[in-house]
């Protein structure tokens, strides 16, 4: 029997549509600027003729489950929202083609990258990581998981956020820059993809601040629901 200094934390997971059983979460992925809109509303255009996909990380312990109130987080005072749809990957994948990508996916969630903005500017514009912007606590929402089914590789489909019933952001799936197969054909040059990985597959314009008090909730059509409320600072 191994024995440990100190007991280590249970496995976060996230409930399955239709069953019991829940999705362990592995890594957390996310996609910057993946919507050309709001690479323009955060002041760098992208060219996909010239650019790659990129990625940022989130640790599995930042994620929350949909539904929760989360503090108002420490050291910022620009908290944004950015809405997301949610890739769950449901098995190993290295160097994959673009036209194997979809067998990598076990099912799909709304998301939410809650980010520290004014943190995450002041690293991009001095040339650091963006941990301390976008990698804090209970900075990763998701919903319930949908297995793919029918759904097959998503190419379309509304997606949209509110704050206090007031609608911020509106696209469609078929306005990524970097559509789903050519993400996991990417992603998976540079890791080998695991079941429990989640993608955070990038958000459309129209991101904004929240304060304590206010009601988050998401939809991405064919997918599902997501909702947070933001509680007081700590």
């Amino acid at each position: 029997m191994t024995h440990y200094v100190f007991t280590p934390p249970a496995s976060p997971s996230l409930p399955v549509q239709g069953s019991a059983l829940r999705y362990p979460v592995n890594r957390i992925f996310c996609v910057g600027r993946n919507y050309h809109a709001h690479a323009i509303e955060m002041g760098r255009p992208v060219d996909k003729d010239k650019a790659k996909p990129f990625y940022f990380t989130k640790a599995n312990s930042t994620l929350v489950e949909s539904g929760a109130t989360v503090p108002y987080p420490c050291a910022t005072q620009n908290y944004h929202y950015e809405m997301e749809l949610v890739v769950a990957i449901g098995t190993h994948g290295f160097r994959v083609k673009e036209e194997d990508a979809g067998a990598l996916i076990y099912g799909y969630a709304a998301g939410l990258d809650m980010t520290r903005r004014d943190l995450q500017l002041v690293a991009r514009e001095t040339g650091r990581p963006w941990d301390l912007g976008k990698d804090f606590e209970k900075s990763a929402v998701c919903s319930t998981i949908v297995p793919v089914g029918q759904l097959g590789v998503l190419q379309s489909g509304a997606i949209q956020l509110e704050v206090n019933s007031q609608t911020r952001q509106r696209g469609d799936l078929n306005q990524l820059i970097w559509n789903i197969p050519e993400l996991l054909a990417d992603l998976s040059q540079f890791y080998h993809l695991e079941p429990g990985d989640l993608i955070y597959t990038g958000t459309p314009e129209g991101v904004g601040a929240v304060q304590s008090g206010d009601h988050i909730t998401g939809h991405v059509e064919r997918v599902g629901d997501v909702a947070l409320t933001i509680g007081a600072a700590e």
